[in-house]
C-alpha cells in the first residue's frame, strides 16, 4: 500500500475544508464508513463534532486506529 499523503477537500457543518491523511487511513476510513452505512463525509462530521482541540487529521487517524482496534480477531 502506498505511504502516499493525499489532499482532499471536505464539507463539514457548512464550510469545505482540506484534510491530508495517507492513503492507507483514507481507505481504512472508507471502509468503516461503508461498514457504518455513512458517507466518508458524514463520518468526518461526526468525527469534527467529537474532536475538541485536536487537529482533525490527527482526530480521524486516532478515530480510524480505535475503529481496527476494535475489530474483534478471529
Amino acid at each position: 500500500m502506498s505511504a502516499g499523503v493525499t489532499k482532499r477537500s471536505v464539507m463539514i457543518a457548512g464550510h469545505r475544508t482540506s484534510v491530508s491523511l495517507e492513503d492507507a487511513f483514507w481507505t481504512a476510513l472508507r471502509e468503516v464508513a461503508e461498514a457504518r452505512g455513512q458517507s466518508v463525509q458524514a463520518l468526518i462530521g461526526a468525527i469534527d463534532a467529537r474532536r475538541g482541540a485536536q487537529n482533525l487529521s490527527s482526530a480521524i487517524r486516532v478515530f480510524v486506529l480505535d475503529a481496527v482496534r476494535a475489530i474483534p480477531e478471529t
